[in-house]
Protein backbone atom coordinates (compact mmCIF):
# COMPACT_ATOMS: atom_id res chain seq x y z
CA UNK A 1 0.00 0.00 0.00
CA UNK A 2 1.08 3.35 -1.16
CA UNK A 3 0.37 6.20 1.28
CA UNK A 4 -0.24 9.56 0.43
CA UNK A 5 -0.91 13.02 2.62
CA UNK A 6 -2.24 16.14 1.58
CA UNK A 7 -2.83 19.16 3.47
CA UNK A 8 -6.20 21.42 2.59
CA UNK A 9 -6.54 23.09 5.87
CA UNK A 10 -8.42 26.21 4.14
CA UNK A 11 -11.57 26.36 2.22
CA UNK A 12 -14.18 24.15 -0.01
CA UNK A 13 -12.91 25.59 -3.38
CA UNK A 14 -9.58 25.25 -2.87
CA UNK A 15 -9.94 21.48 -1.95
CA UNK A 16 -11.50 20.43 -5.00
CA UNK A 17 -8.77 21.40 -6.32
CA UNK A 18 -7.27 18.94 -4.45
CA UNK A 19 -9.68 16.08 -5.98
CA UNK A 20 -8.33 16.39 -9.27
CA UNK A 21 -5.15 15.18 -7.43
CA UNK A 22 -6.62 12.52 -5.89
CA UNK A 23 -7.93 11.40 -8.17
CA UNK A 24 -5.38 11.10 -10.67
CA UNK A 25 -3.37 9.46 -7.98
CA UNK A 26 -6.26 6.61 -7.13
CA UNK A 27 -6.58 5.88 -11.32
CA UNK A 28 -2.46 5.41 -11.28
CA UNK A 29 -1.81 3.92 -7.96
CA UNK A 30 -4.26 1.25 -7.35
CA UNK A 31 -2.56 0.45 -4.41
CA UNK A 32 -3.32 3.97 -2.97
CA UNK A 33 -4.20 5.10 0.49
CA UNK A 34 -5.08 9.22 0.98
CA UNK A 35 -5.17 10.83 4.14
CA UNK A 36 -6.19 14.34 4.12
CA UNK A 37 -5.41 17.29 6.82
CA UNK A 38 -8.73 19.39 6.46
CA UNK A 39 -9.99 22.49 7.87
CA UNK A 40 -12.41 22.52 10.28
CA UNK A 41 -15.00 24.39 7.36
CA UNK A 42 -14.15 21.68 4.56
CA UNK A 43 -14.09 18.27 7.05
CA UNK A 44 -17.50 17.10 6.89
CA UNK A 45 -17.76 17.82 3.30
CA UNK A 46 -14.30 15.64 2.36
CA UNK A 47 -15.84 13.35 3.74
CA UNK A 48 -18.58 12.84 1.59
CA UNK A 49 -15.90 11.99 -1.20
CA UNK A 50 -15.52 7.61 -0.94
CA UNK A 51 -12.01 7.56 -2.19
CA UNK A 52 -10.45 9.35 0.25
CA UNK A 53 -9.41 7.28 2.73
CA UNK A 54 -9.09 9.18 5.79
CA UNK A 55 -9.90 12.90 6.83
CA UNK A 56 -8.16 14.32 9.82
CA UNK A 57 -9.38 17.78 11.22
CA UNK A 58 -7.17 20.66 12.13
CA UNK A 59 -8.04 22.81 14.55
CA UNK A 60 -6.70 26.38 14.99
CA UNK A 61 -4.64 25.58 18.02
CA UNK A 62 -1.46 24.40 18.88
CA UNK A 63 -2.76 21.28 20.76
CA UNK A 64 -4.77 20.17 17.70
CA UNK A 65 -0.91 20.49 16.04
CA UNK A 66 -0.27 18.01 18.37
CA UNK A 67 -2.87 15.40 18.04
CA UNK A 68 -2.67 15.66 14.30
CA UNK A 69 1.61 15.07 14.63
CA UNK A 70 0.34 11.84 16.66
CA UNK A 71 -2.12 10.79 14.68
CA UNK A 72 0.17 11.09 11.80
CA UNK A 73 2.81 9.31 13.12
CA UNK A 74 0.74 6.07 12.76
CA UNK A 75 1.24 5.97 8.84
CA UNK A 76 4.78 5.99 6.70
CA UNK A 77 3.97 7.99 3.78
CA UNK A 78 5.50 7.64 0.00
CA UNK A 79 4.49 11.63 -0.67
CA UNK A 80 3.24 14.01 1.36
CA UNK A 81 1.80 17.62 -0.68
CA UNK A 82 1.39 20.92 1.21
CA UNK A 83 -1.23 22.04 -0.98
CA UNK A 84 -2.38 24.57 0.86
CA UNK A 85 1.09 26.23 0.92
CA UNK A 86 0.47 27.11 4.87
CA UNK A 87 3.02 27.32 7.70
CA UNK A 88 0.77 25.40 10.08
CA UNK A 89 0.79 22.57 7.62
CA UNK A 90 4.59 22.50 7.30
CA UNK A 91 5.56 22.56 10.65
CA UNK A 92 3.02 19.46 10.75
CA UNK A 93 4.64 17.76 7.90
CA UNK A 94 8.01 18.37 9.31
CA UNK A 95 7.42 15.58 12.30
CA UNK A 96 6.03 13.23 9.43
CA UNK A 97 7.94 9.93 8.20
CA UNK A 98 7.90 10.36 4.39
CA UNK A 99 9.90 9.34 1.35
CA UNK A 100 9.10 12.43 -0.40
CA UNK A 101 7.38 15.66 0.29
CA UNK A 102 5.97 18.68 -2.13
CA UNK A 103 5.02 22.36 -0.84
CA UNK A 104 2.86 24.33 -3.55
CA UNK A 105 3.83 28.05 -3.60
CA UNK A 106 0.10 29.35 -3.65
CA UNK A 107 1.44 32.65 -4.17
CA UNK A 108 3.29 31.95 -7.52
CA UNK A 109 0.48 33.82 -9.72
CA UNK A 110 2.54 33.05 -13.06
CA UNK A 111 1.14 29.50 -13.27
CA UNK A 112 -2.82 28.57 -12.55
CA UNK A 113 -3.36 26.36 -9.64
CA UNK A 114 -4.55 23.29 -12.02
CA UNK A 115 -0.57 23.52 -14.11
CA UNK A 116 0.57 22.79 -10.53
CA UNK A 117 -1.03 19.79 -9.83
CA UNK A 118 0.02 18.44 -13.65
CA UNK A 119 3.22 19.20 -12.73
CA UNK A 120 2.94 17.01 -9.05
CA UNK A 121 1.77 14.41 -11.47
CA UNK A 122 4.23 14.43 -13.93
CA UNK A 123 7.10 14.24 -10.73
CA UNK A 124 5.17 11.13 -10.13
CA UNK A 125 5.07 9.47 -13.36
CA UNK A 126 1.76 9.51 -13.69
CA UNK A 127 -0.59 10.61 -17.02
CA UNK A 128 -3.38 13.14 -16.28
CA UNK A 129 -6.51 12.05 -18.35
CA UNK A 130 -9.48 14.87 -18.68
CA UNK A 131 -11.65 12.09 -16.86
CA UNK A 132 -9.90 13.04 -14.07
CA UNK A 133 -11.76 16.48 -13.96
CA UNK A 134 -14.73 14.35 -13.05
CA UNK A 135 -14.48 14.23 -9.58
CA UNK A 136 -17.92 14.14 -8.81
CA UNK A 137 -18.22 10.81 -9.86
CA UNK A 138 -16.71 10.24 -6.55
CA UNK A 139 -18.89 11.73 -4.12
CA UNK A 140 -21.86 10.31 -2.60
CA UNK A 141 -24.42 12.07 -4.67
CA UNK A 142 -25.73 11.38 -7.95
CA UNK A 143 -26.92 14.23 -10.49
CA UNK A 144 -30.06 13.09 -12.31
CA UNK A 145 -30.90 16.25 -14.35
CA UNK A 146 -33.89 18.73 -14.06
CA UNK A 147 -35.34 20.80 -16.22
CA UNK A 148 -34.20 24.05 -14.06
CA UNK A 149 -32.03 27.40 -13.64
CA UNK A 150 -30.27 27.78 -10.55
CA UNK A 151 -29.83 32.01 -9.47
CA UNK A 152 -27.40 31.69 -6.95
CA UNK A 153 -28.04 35.17 -5.06
CA UNK A 154 -25.68 35.60 -1.81
CA UNK A 155 -24.06 38.17 -0.02
CA UNK A 156 -21.50 38.72 -3.41
CA UNK A 157 -23.86 40.56 -4.73
CA UNK A 158 -23.82 43.59 -2.44
CA UNK A 159 -20.60 45.50 -2.21
CA UNK A 160 -22.05 46.69 1.68
CA UNK A 161 -22.07 42.35 2.64
CA UNK A 162 -18.75 41.52 0.64
CA UNK A 163 -15.66 43.29 -0.77
CA UNK A 164 -16.65 47.23 -0.96
CA UNK A 165 -13.86 47.87 -3.47
CA UNK A 166 -15.81 45.61 -5.76
CA UNK A 167 -18.01 46.46 -8.58
CA UNK A 168 -21.26 47.12 -7.44
CA UNK A 169 -23.61 45.33 -9.39
CA UNK A 170 -26.60 45.45 -7.27
CA UNK A 171 -30.17 45.66 -8.71
CA UNK A 172 -33.08 47.54 -7.97
CA UNK A 173 -36.19 45.78 -7.18
CA UNK A 174 -37.65 46.48 -10.62
CA UNK A 175 -34.24 45.73 -12.62
CA UNK A 176 -34.72 42.56 -10.43
CA UNK A 177 -37.79 41.33 -10.94
CA UNK A 178 -37.42 42.34 -14.88
CA UNK A 179 -34.40 40.26 -15.56
CA UNK A 180 -35.64 37.16 -13.87
CA UNK A 181 -38.67 37.33 -15.82
CA UNK A 182 -36.68 37.67 -18.78
CA UNK A 183 -34.50 34.91 -17.94
CA UNK A 184 -38.01 32.20 -17.69
CA UNK A 185 -39.20 34.12 -21.42
CA UNK A 186 -35.73 33.33 -23.04
CA UNK A 187 -35.08 29.96 -21.53
CA UNK A 188 -38.40 28.41 -21.23
CA UNK A 189 -37.08 26.44 -17.96
CA UNK A 190 -38.03 26.57 -14.43
CA UNK A 191 -35.90 29.32 -12.38
CA UNK A 192 -35.06 28.35 -8.78
CA UNK A 193 -33.28 30.98 -6.65
CA UNK A 194 -30.84 29.85 -3.89
CA UNK A 195 -29.34 32.26 -1.18
CA UNK A 196 -26.20 32.01 1.53
CA UNK A 197 -26.42 31.90 4.61
CA UNK A 198 -28.62 34.78 4.87
CA UNK A 199 -31.66 35.51 2.63
CA UNK A 200 -30.79 39.30 0.73
CA UNK A 201 -33.70 41.49 1.33
CA UNK A 202 -34.51 42.13 -2.27
CA UNK A 203 -35.33 38.48 -2.73
CA UNK A 204 -38.19 38.63 0.35
CA UNK A 205 -39.03 41.29 -1.26
CA UNK A 206 -39.25 40.60 -5.46
CA UNK A 207 -40.00 36.03 -4.64
CA UNK A 208 -43.07 37.00 -3.02
CA UNK A 209 -44.30 38.37 -6.25
CA UNK A 210 -43.50 35.55 -8.08
CA UNK A 211 -45.21 32.49 -7.36
CA UNK A 212 -43.37 30.88 -10.42
CA UNK A 213 -39.82 31.25 -8.93
CA UNK A 214 -38.62 28.73 -6.29
CA UNK A 215 -36.72 30.62 -3.37
CA UNK A 216 -34.47 27.71 -1.48
CA UNK A 217 -32.96 29.51 2.16
CA UNK A 218 -30.37 28.85 4.07
CA UNK A 219 -28.83 25.50 2.43
CA UNK A 220 -25.52 24.07 3.70
CA UNK A 221 -22.64 23.46 0.95
CA UNK A 222 -24.15 19.79 0.42
CA UNK A 223 -27.41 20.65 -0.07
CA UNK A 224 -26.44 23.37 -2.45
CA UNK A 225 -24.72 21.18 -4.27
CA UNK A 226 -27.11 18.38 -4.91
CA UNK A 227 -29.67 21.49 -6.64
CA UNK A 228 -26.48 22.55 -8.35
CA UNK A 229 -26.03 18.75 -9.87
CA UNK A 230 -29.66 18.72 -11.34
CA UNK A 231 -29.61 21.63 -12.80
CA UNK A 232 -29.03 23.26 -16.31
CA UNK A 233 -27.19 26.13 -15.95
CA UNK A 234 -25.82 28.19 -12.79
CA UNK A 235 -25.73 31.72 -12.56
CA UNK A 236 -23.56 33.37 -9.86
CA UNK A 237 -21.00 35.54 -8.51
CA UNK A 238 -17.41 33.14 -8.25
CA UNK A 239 -17.23 30.96 -5.30
CA UNK A 240 -17.04 27.64 -4.52
CA UNK A 241 -19.82 26.45 -6.18
CA UNK A 242 -18.38 27.52 -9.57
CA UNK A 243 -16.58 24.29 -9.06
CA UNK A 244 -19.18 22.00 -8.55
CA UNK A 245 -20.40 23.13 -11.97
CA UNK A 246 -17.40 22.57 -13.67
CA UNK A 247 -17.18 19.25 -12.23
CA UNK A 248 -20.51 18.10 -13.16
CA UNK A 249 -20.23 20.07 -16.84
CA UNK A 250 -22.98 22.34 -16.21
CA UNK A 251 -22.96 25.11 -18.15
CA UNK A 252 -22.21 28.53 -15.73
CA UNK A 253 -22.61 32.17 -16.18
CA UNK A 254 -19.87 33.35 -13.70
CA UNK A 255 -19.76 36.85 -11.97
CA UNK A 256 -16.13 37.76 -11.37
CA UNK A 257 -14.38 40.68 -10.55
CA UNK A 258 -11.01 42.30 -12.20
CA UNK A 259 -7.86 41.03 -9.88
CA UNK A 260 -4.88 41.60 -10.88
CA UNK A 261 -2.94 40.62 -7.74
CA UNK A 262 -4.73 36.56 -7.90
CA UNK A 263 -6.30 36.33 -11.27
CA UNK A 264 -9.72 33.89 -11.47
CA UNK A 265 -8.26 32.19 -14.66
CA UNK A 266 -5.45 30.97 -12.16
CA UNK A 267 -8.48 28.77 -10.55
CA UNK A 268 -10.57 28.38 -13.84
CA UNK A 269 -8.70 27.33 -16.20
CA UNK A 270 -9.73 23.89 -16.07
CA UNK A 271 -13.63 24.45 -15.86
CA UNK A 272 -15.71 23.49 -18.91
CA UNK A 273 -18.80 24.61 -19.97
CA UNK A 274 -17.69 28.11 -18.45
CA UNK A 275 -18.64 31.61 -19.01
CA UNK A 276 -17.11 34.28 -17.09
CA UNK A 277 -18.24 37.53 -17.20
CA UNK A 278 -16.84 40.68 -15.53
CA UNK A 279 -18.61 43.09 -12.40
CA UNK A 280 -20.67 46.06 -14.15
CA UNK A 281 -23.38 48.02 -13.55
CA UNK A 282 -26.80 45.75 -13.04
CA UNK A 283 -28.26 47.01 -16.76
CA UNK A 284 -25.50 46.17 -18.59
CA UNK A 285 -24.52 42.71 -16.59
CA UNK A 286 -27.78 41.92 -16.86
CA UNK A 287 -27.91 42.32 -20.37
CA UNK A 288 -24.82 39.85 -20.93
CA UNK A 289 -25.91 37.30 -18.99
CA UNK A 290 -28.73 37.33 -21.26
CA UNK A 291 -27.29 37.34 -24.14
CA UNK A 292 -25.34 34.28 -22.91
CA UNK A 293 -28.67 31.88 -22.35
CA UNK A 294 -29.68 29.82 -25.14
Amino acid sequence: MNKYLIFRTDRIGDFLLSMILIKNIKRNDKKSYIVIVSSEKNYNYIKTFNIVDEVIKLKSNFLSRVGVINQLRRHKFKLTIIHDGKNRSKFINFFIKKDKSICINNDDIKSSHFSKIKNIIHSLNFNFDSIDLNIMQNSNFSNKKKDFIILHYDEKWSTKTYISEYKNIEPSDEQFLDFINKIIIKTNYNLVVTTGIATPAILKRMLLKKNDIELIEGLNFIELQQIVSQSKLLISCHGAISHVASAYNIKQIDIIDINIKNPYSNWTDHFRNYYPIYRKNFKNLSAEILSLLN
